[in-house]
């Protein structure tokens, strides 16, 4: 069973950058490789929105348009870590950030298998 954590949020000004990690435990041999990752945010009483993605093998990468320019979203096998680089930030950027990871890299939450319990980013002056 793959968990996820992530870490990286916190308050900051508008303007500002923060760096969210997903960090993955319990997938044997290398597999998390294999895996696609994605981050999705949360706002209070809004639905869940895809932020970005990244392919397992291939490391290609996609951006929702809400973030695209202002977001890099990488990955570190080796450490079982993808990164999601928020530069920019703006108000409504404020939301809960989960990663998730599954087989395919998509825009669609349902088709991601395993989900972190997430980090909370607030940005406000």
């Amino acid at each position: 069973q793959v968990q996820l954590v992530e870490s990286g949020g916190g308050l900051v000004q508008p303007g500002g950058s923060l760096r969210l990690s997903c960090t993955a435990s319990g997938a044997s041999g290398g597999t998390f490789s294999t895996y696609a990752v994605a981050w999705f945010r949360q706002a209070p009483g809004k639905e869940r929105e895809f932020v970005a993605a990244i392919s397992g093998r291939t490391g290609l990468s996609k951006y929702a348009s809400s973030v695209n320019e202002r977001a890099a979203i990488s990955r570190d096998n080796a450490k079982n870590t993808v990164y999601l680089q928020m530069d920019a930030l703006k108000p409504e950027d404020t939301a809960v950030y989960f990663c998730a990871a599954g087989g395919i890299r998509t825009l669609d939450p349902s088709l991601y298998v395993y989900w972190g319990q997430g980090t909370q980013v607030t940005v406000s002056s």
